[in-house]
């Protein structure tokens, strides 16, 4: 007969051990890392000179037609919220850079997959998140050593890289013309005394449709989209101009609160209509005597900011009239024409007004703008006006410009430039290979899996340009051990050549902002391992 089971004594360290389960943390962990991903496939065709467009159907039925990674991702209505954080992700390089919006998600998601198979492997999240860290700062590092610095003198590089933005864009055949501009709109608003900073806001772009992009122009002055009020017969054209910003309006005054006057004598009707006449008449005198001959209006909320009766008395006066200026836009207009915007009819003051050579209406496509050109000392502003066939081209005009501008605007912060067509990339992967080899333990295995994750940024240039990316990425990867750094994907003649001498030049901020900002986010998501909704 079998001796009964005698049950073993449990020690007494396993009174405190219990059973966790990991599966739900495992669960969400890849749940999000499949959405991160989804999203960066998503983008990952229109990476590159050769990739595709998105159309983009908003609710609203307006359509958009963009590669920009940033208005793609944009767009999109997502709910998964480690998908929304690849968004955010692209918004940051949109901050940081303004080009590599696509490149970073692409990245990202390259990253994301080679941690899933880290995490299938048995590779605890904090051991790969550290890994990722000390990675982002050789990376860095790598990337510094390959870059050559750039002076802001030399403006034929600065076209170069502004070219090499403009390149993958929809409107990339007119980049000869779009990236002059760009580089002579940033330099010209470049502070001698802060030269390691661009504020964006002092270069506007004013769009009008009508023409194509070949009648782009860079304004030294002022553009307005709109009319002059010319309605009672007033000027159209002012030489000598003295101009006013001002922010009152010049019409009767009303009551304070919502009432009605009801008026039955005509006599009192009369004196109401005299007292409205002298009431403006003494504002106008008093416009007149600083010798002022261009008003700029506030665009006003309460009240009609010009009646046809003051209109009237301004056209006699001959003084030029553009209303509804938008408020936001008072500041850069006041820094442009260096005068002071005048609130009240008792503020003004000859000494509160700009001064500029010409004010005219230019007749443009099917519509009127007014051009302000010759401002006598002039701030450190600058005016692009795009031109453009249809609505699409136009944004999308107006979209890659801002890129351009934002690639100069990162060689003015860091002033290195780097090979692009996806040559930082492979050597980043081949050095990050050999450094790997160095480090010791689940690191090493880690760092390794990352730098074959990089290589997603050629591969995918060459998958979108239609040539076999295997054996390009292969051949990439000989190049560059055989000590040529410069090696890059040239999509125009389908094969492998020294980018560098191509002219395809991007900013070191570019790239280096990618990396960290894609490893960062991905460290981010790995170590997530529960989601809790609030309700």
């Amino acid at each position: 007969m079998a001796s009964p089971e005698v049950q073993a004594p449990r020690s007494a360290s396993s009174k405190t051990e219990s059973y966790v389960d990991n599966k739900r943390k495992a669960d969400i962990r890849q749940a999000n890392i499949a959405a991160a991903c989804a999203v960066a496939d998503a983008v990952r065709t229109s990476l590159g000179p050769k990739g595709m467009d998105k159309m983009i159907s908003l609710a609203s039925g307006e359509v958009i037609i963009t590669n920009d990674g940033a208005t793609i991702l944009n767009n999109m209505e997502l709910l998964q919220p480690a998908a929304k954080m690849l968004v955010d992700l692209s918004k940051s390089q949109d901050v940081v850079a303004g080009d590599g919006t696509t490149t970073v998600v692409v990245i990202a998601g390259a990253l994301l997959k080679h941690c899933l198979s880290l995490l299938t492997a048995g590779i605890h999240p904090t051991v790969i998140s550290d890994s990722l860290h000390k990675l982002s700062l050789k990376a860095v590092d790598v990337l510094t050593a390959m870059a050559v610095p750039v002076e802001l003198s030399d403006r034929d590089s600065l076209i170069k890289s502004a070219s090499t933005s403009l390149n993958s864009k929809v409107v990339s055949q007119y980049s000869s013309l779009l990236a002059p501009i760009a580089v002579d709109s940033v330099l010209s608003v470049v502070d001698p005394e802060k030269p390691d900073l661009v504020d964006m806001r002092d270069v506007k772009i004013v769009k009008k449709l009508g023409g194509t992009v070949d009648d782009t122009e860079l304004v030294k002055g002022l553009v307005f989209d709109k009319k002059v009020s010319h309605a009672a017969g007033g000027p159209t054209r002012v030489e000598n101009a003295k101009i006013a910003v001002i922010q009152f309006q010049i019409s009767p005054p009303k009551t304070d609160i919502e009432q009605s006057i009801v008026v039955s004598d005509y006599t009192q009707m009369d004196r109401i209509l005299k007292e409205e006449r002298n009431y403006i008449l003494g504002m106008i005198k008093k416009i007149k005597v600083t010798g002022c001959n261009v008003l700029l209006i506030q665009k006003s909320i309460l009240r009609d900011a010009v009646t046809d009766l003051s209109l009237h008395y301004l056209a006699k006066a001959k003084i030029m009239v553009i209303k509804d200026i938008e408020r936001d836009e008072i500041e850069f207009i006041t820094k442009s024409l260096n005068c002071l915007p005048i609130a009240n009819i008792e503020h003004f003051r000859a000494e509160k007004l700009g001064y500029a050579d010409l004010v005219e209406e230019v007749s443009i496509g099917d519509g009127k703008i007014v051009k302000i050109t010759g401002i006598t000392d002039m701030g450190r502003t600058t005016t692009v006006l795009v031109r453009g066939s249809n609505q699409l081209v136009l944004d999308e005009a107006e979209r890659s410009l801002h890129d351009a501008l934002c690639v100069v605007r990162c060689l003015v912060n860091k002033r290195f430039l780097i090979a692009g067509g996806g040559a930082p990339e492979i050597e980043l992967s081949r050095q990050l290979g050999a450094w790997a080899k160095v480090l010791h333990g689940m690191e090493s295995y880690c760092v390794r899996s990352f730098a074959e994750a990089l290589e997603v940024i050629p591969y995918t240039l060459a998958e979108n340009a239609g040539l076999n990316p295997i054996a390009i990425v292969t051949e990439l990867r000989n190049r560059h051990a055989g000590g040529e750094n410069n090696a890059g994907i040239n999509v125009r003649k389908g094969q492998i050549t020294n980018i560098w001498d191509e002219n395809v030049v991007q900013p070191l901020l570019v790239s280096t902002s990618a990396i960290t900002l894609a490893t960062e986010c991905v460290r981010m998501i790995l170590k997530i391992d529960d989601i809790v909704t609030v309700r």
